[in-house]
């Protein structure tokens, strides 16, 4: 009985306890209530800040999928490009092989259409043979050249043939040195293709022709043909405008009937 009353005065005590303190035990829980949703919120932050990094590292890993993805296509794109490179190479190799070949069949052909060359300057009409002589020397100089590719020795050798076919159809006055018999004149010389060569003597003005037949220079009266030839240098010339001239010529083949 005597601790009942005990407890009772206690609760007394305590119900019937100054506000102050009241006051200060609800002050202290609303204290450590705000303390708590500080707590929370810096939680919080802390998590939407993990979420940004670990949403950035997501971007950042799917990104880098996309750029090994690439490499890897681009990989590849390189390998097939290197197998073709591979095969192209062993193309070349035996190319190069074949060029040899060629380059040491070529070259024996090229020397024999230089010889060629010459044997027909020195057969065909006598126009502007140191010219065409010096072309041919300069061939065979260029054949044994190491710094000259074959190529171009094969161009230089048709080159050659060019000239020479062109020949065949230009006309052309040039002035050169005409030996007859134990005497040298200056002259001046029409070639109307290779069809008729002619000279005019500078100063007395003799005219005469190459024969074909007897290779050698005959003399022309020089009426009319002084006049023929004169006409021709100067439309060789460009002189005057290209009109018709007629030349002495003898045809070397006869004509059947």
């Amino acid at each position: 009985m005597a601790g009942f009353i005990r407890f009772i005065a206690v609760l007394v005590v305590l119900v019937c306890g100054p506000p102050a303190l009241a006051q200060e035990q609800v002050q202290q829980i609303e204290q450590e209530g705000i303390e708590r949703t500080a707590e929370g919120q810096k939680a919080q932050q802390k998590i939407s800040n993990l979420n940004e990094d670990t949403r950035d590292l997501v971007d950042e890993y799917y990104s880098h999928l996309k750029l090994v993805e690439g490499l890897r296509q681009y990989n590849t794109m390189l390998q097939k490009q290197l197998e073709n490179q591979v095969e192209e190479m062993e193309i070349l190799t035996t190319s190069i092989g074949n060029v040899a070949l060629v380059e040491r069949q070529i070259l024996p052909l090229m020397l024999r259409m230089i010889e060629g060359l010459e044997q027909f300057i020195a057969l065909d009409t006598p126009f502007l043979l140191e010219e065409r002589m010096a072309r041919v020397e300069k061939l065979r100089a260029l054949l044994d050249r190491s710094d000259v590719t074959v190529a171009e020795k094969t161009r230089r050798v048709l080159e050659a043939y060019q000239v020479e076919n062109d020949y065949g159809r230009t006309i052309e006055s040039y002035k050169s040195k005409l030996t007859l018999g134990e005497g040298s004149f200056d002259a001046d010389f029409l070639r109307v293709g290779r069809v008729g060569l002619m000279y005019r003597i500078v100063g007395n003005g003799d005219v005469g022709y190459w024969d074909k037949d007897s290779g050698g220079w005959v003399a022309l009266d020089n009426v009319p043909y002084k006049r023929y030839i004169e006409q021709g240098l100067k439309v060789a010339k460009q002189e005057i405008a290209p009109e018709l001239i007629s030349v002495p010529v003898n045809p070397s083949v006869e004509v059947k009937r």
